[in-house]
């Protein structure tokens, strides 16, 4: 018998991808493009009858997914929010949804709205970012859990988009299912939308795939490709991360123009034991606080030369943004005010590049942002 694979990345590379699947044993799983699946005899399938319901391409993504959330299942979607929306169906009518309002600015807006719509109130369930997007503020999930032992009717749900698997797992401190946006660090190359949800939960999984099915959020089996290729890398990508994220958050700590740094992995940041203790790291998101307001934000931002001005995180490129204009623009502004997302915010996805580069880029157009 073969030794286990216990290692994160000895997993990330092998789980759910055993040749012995496919009668031609190819090392890298085939893509399986097609729609249909011939059956031995009326309502007699080998495991798929229609890609909807169910694929091989995807199938080795999701058990793979599972294995690096320490679950036991899980299933892909047509990107974070389809998961989101689709956890959602677990709720009726009247149920309530317990959140943060420092939320990921697509999630404030589907339960603001649309779940506000299906008579879903802003308590079935607990929904729990950590670190928050875009402020970075920790969740204790030990507590979390212990706060709902006696509580068990209610759901908990942590999205770990930010963390990936490798940093952060959320069901080993008691969530129930772990939510991704697979766009960003999982894939982590800016190529693919994509979402997916872990649990360890039997009855929790039939439901949630029962409602991927009925809802048809899906994603092609070409992006599931895609996103199980970006899996192999994904140990060295946010070991990168994190050195660029730390090395980058030092810098604009002692930064004349800067006013105060956002970063679990600083040692001055608020919650860092409770980063220390949840997190095996941190990873490349960064915000900071630049000195004046939207006029010095924006002329920072378009100095920027290596740092590309767009939405979206954790791929293998450095983005910048201004939430408040940007990914958080929905966000009602008097919540936004309160959040701490005013609009000398910026953050930073520190991606794999030379720091040295990162650095020096950083530091000219903070230099050119506080010009008269």
């Amino acid at each position: 018998m073969s030794p286990p694979m216990t290692e994160f990345a000895t997993r990330a590379i092998h789980d759910g991808q055993d040749p012995q699947k496919w009668s031609h044993r190819a090392v890298i799983p085939p893509i399986s493009l097609a729609t249909t699946f011939q059956q031995h005899a009326p309502a007699e399938h080998s495991g798929f009858e229609y890609s909807r319901s169910g694929n091989p391409t995807r199938q080795c993504l999701e058990e793979s997914l599972a294995s690096l959330e320490n679950a036991k299942y899980a299933l892909c979607f047509a990107s974070g929010l389809a998961a989101t929306l689709s956890t959602t169906y677990l709720l009726k009518t009247g149920d309530h949804i317990i959140c943060f309002d420092d939320l990921y600015g697509g999630t404030n807006r589907l339960f603001r709205t649309c779940a506000a719509n299906m008579g879903i109130e802003t308590s079935f369930m607990v929904w729990i970012e950590t670190p928050t997007n875009p402020t970075m503020k920790m969740v204790d999930l030990d507590g979390v859990s212990k706060i709902l032992k006696n509580h068990p009717e209610i759901v908990y749900v942590v999205d770990n988009t930010f963390m990936s698997p490798f940093f952060q797992k959320p069901l080993d401190h008691g969530a129930h299912i772990v939510i991704h946006s697979l766009s960003k660090y999982i894939n982590g190359h800016s190529d693919v939308v994509m979402g997916a949800l872990a649990t360890s939960d039997e009855e929790l999984y039939k439901k949630m795939k029962y409602y991927q099915n009925s809802l048809g959020t899906v994603p092609s089996p070409f992006d599931c490709f895609l996103v199980n290729r970006g899996l192999k890398t994904l140990h060295l990508r946010m070991e990168r991360h994190m050195q660029n994220g730390q090395k980058v958050a030092e810098f604009l700590e002692q930064h004349k123009a800067v006013e105060r740094v956002l970063y679990p992995g600083l040692k001055s940041y608020p919650q860092y034991e409770l980063a220390q203790r949840q997190c095996t790291g941190t990873s490349g998101m960064v915000s900071f606080y630049i000195k004046g307001g939207l006029t010095e934000a924006q002329k920072f931002i378009k100095s920027l030369k290596v740092f590309l001005l767009a939405e979206s995180l954790g791929s293998v490129e450095s983005l910048a943004e201004i939430p408040s204009l940007m990914t958080h623009a929905s966000v009602p502004s008097d919540q936004r005010e309160k959040l701490g997302i005013s609009d000398n915010l910026i953050r930073l996805s520190v991606g794999v590049e030379s720091i040295n580069d990162l650095i020096a880029d950083l530091d000219q157009a903070l230099a050119v942002a506080q010009k008269p």
